[in-house]
């Protein structure tokens, strides 16, 4: 069968087409050298990629200087306003560590059942000490959230401000 001469010059076209791509592709198999240079550019950039965003990360991430004072004072003036919840706290922390440490075999001869009995005990106890520790934590982040609230309420007003005077100094006419 006669196929038309248009036909058969797209296919030649297409055909040559996939056959310049399958040397490409052959020549850059063959080609180390561009290879290595696209691995090593490859491997720059993420490179680059991971440090920018952990930088960007960081520095996202890290309040400003006064905004860590002002937590920092707030949390010290809760824990100075509650001194008893702090010790509480910080014996409930030891108790638990002291729980979680595993007995010697001396310390079962020699308390026994008096030693599961103490346990219990300070298991208890270090459970509403963490409650209340919580709840001293909770009070510390409240207070600290209500800061940073302020903190951003100032400084709002304190742009607003700013651009009210700069709008009325290049307004003409403005008293």
């Amino acid at each position: 069968m006669d196929k038309d001469p248009g036909v058969i010059r797209a296919e030649l076209d297409q055909t040559r087409e996939r056959v310049g791509d399958e040397v490409d592709a052959i020549s850059y198999k063959t080609d180390v050298g561009a290879r290595v240079s696209d691995y090593v550019d490859d491997k720059k950039e993420a490179v680059k990629s991971k440090v920018t965003g952990a930088k960007d990360s960081v520095t996202g991430a890290v309040p400003d200087r006064t905004r860590l004072k002002r937590g920092a004072t707030h949390m010290r003036d809760t824990a100075a306003s509650n001194p008893l919840g702090l010790a509480v706290g910080g014996l409930a922390v030891g108790f638990i560590v002291g729980t979680l440490l595993p007995q010697t075999r001396v310390e079962n001869e020699q308390m026994g059942e008096m030693s599961d009995r103490l346990i219990d005990t300070a298991k208890e106890t270090a459970s509403e000490a963490v409650g209340r520790g919580k709840q001293v934590a909770e009070e510390a982040v409240g207070a600290a959230v209500d800061t940073a609230k302020e903190s951003g309420r100032e400084q709002g007003e304190e742009l607003t401000s700013s651009l009210q005077d700069r709008t009325q100094e290049q307004t003409p006419g403005a008293a």
